[in-house]
């Protein structure tokens, strides 16, 4: 029996792969939130749907707005706590920050976000002598930042409102429970088995070697996550329709569930799949007013920090190939010219006879 599993372990392995699961996974994904986003669209009426954007209040939009500039805020975190793991501690804040904002922005809006948003840490992260490997310990590090907050915030969400999760995953509410202390228990015995000894949080070969956060961090990892995804979801609630009542904790359930499968699809913006979940999930709204909140919601996530992210790398990138080489160019041409003139004076000092001009000459 053993050796029936090794072997096809080495067939799945060289046959099919796991990237290519990931692949076909991804893709099974996006085409089932396309057709559901399709069918659940039809019908809708734009003007109702412009009706409804102005509906929602400016107050509540700048609210909004604030908690999402608190979830990037937090976001920086991600990186920092990385880096500071792995003790890289000549890496200063601001460049954590500026990796981990323009990383998620860029990467998570272009699509395919642990290669995109990968090349963009390895840009900046260089150019303080971090190597490829290091920039993976990174990635593998904010991820897992990511997934213990959302997978902790899931677990006591889906335990405290099981039914909010029913409407999506169409599991009774009592598994969706059982679920959810599943969830929270796992999360508990990774904490124990954290503590058993510095061996086990040991990862990986090859060069390739990363040491987990004890336990201790890894608590303040999961604080990071849940704090970022706690402004994220109270941005949702606020711009929610007024009626019918949703409480927050029944939204922040459904939220968790939608990002993660547009994680797990890597669609560019989880375009189509986070907003067919949303839409599955909460069909006691309507349509074109809840179709409205994932507009603006998607303006203020999305489409700005992406714009202030590309901005952000486009100045860095003219400002380190363009105007710095000027700058060094320009410095160095005045040298030469300095050390030029110098040499001229030194030589006419040591001649024996001091030299006149020729209209001194001529008197």
């Amino acid at each position: 029996m053993v050796r029936l599993l090794a072997t096809l372990r080495r067939g799945f392995k060289k046959r099919i792969g796991w990237k290519r699961v990931g692949v076909a996974a991804s893709l099974v994904i996006i085409a089932f939130a396309i057709t559901t986003l399709v069918r659940t669209l039809k019908g809708i009426d734009a003007g109702v749907m412009l009706v409804a954007l102005t509906d929602i209040a400016p107050h509540r939009i700048m609210l909004a707005g604030l908690c999402v500039a608190g979830a990037f805020c937090t976001l920086t975190f991600y990186d920092f706590f990385a880096v500071r793991t792995l003790g890289k501690k000549h890496v200063p804040y601001r460049i954590a920050a500026l990796s981990s904002f323009t990383s998620y922005s860029i990467g998570h809006n272009i699509g395919a976000t642990v290669f995109t948003g990968g090349a963009i840490r390895f840009r900046i992260y260089s150019d303080y002598g971090l190597s490829a490997v290091d920039v993976a310990k990174i990635c593998f590090l904010s991820g897992l930042t990511f997934w213990l907050g959302n997978t902790f915030v899931l677990g006591i969400g889906m335990a405290w409102q099981p039914s909010a999760a029913s409407s999506m995953d169409q599991l009774p509410a009592a598994i969706n429970r059982l679920i959810a202390f599943g969830v929270i228990g796992a999360i508990i015995a990774y904490l124990v088995w954290l503590t058993l000894g510095d061996e086990r949080r040991e990862l990986g070969q090859n060069g390739w070697m990363v040491r987990l956060p004890s336990a201790p961090l890894t608590l303040v990892q999961i604080l990071i996550g849940v704090v970022d995804l706690g402004f994220c979801a109270m941005a949702m609630y606020l711009l929610m329709p007024a009626q019918p009542h949703i409480d927050f904790v029944s939204l922040a359930v459904v939220f968790i569930l939608a990002t993660l499968l547009g994680f797990a699809s890597h669609a560019p913006g989880s375009l189509g799949v986070f907003d067919a979940a949303m839409l599955v999930a909460l069909p006691q709204f309507g349509k074109e007013q809840l179709l409205a909140t994932l507009v603006v919601f998607r303006i203020l996530y999305f489409m700005i920090p992406f714009g202030i992210a590309i901005s952000i790398m486009g100045t860095r990138e003219l400002w380190l190939n363009v105007v710095l080489p000027w700058q060094l160019r320009r410095k160095q041409g005045d040298s030469c010219a300095e050390t030029e003139t110098a040499e001229v004076v030194e030589v006419k000092a040591t001649l024996p006879f001091p030299q006149r001009s020729r209209a001194g000459s001529r008197r």
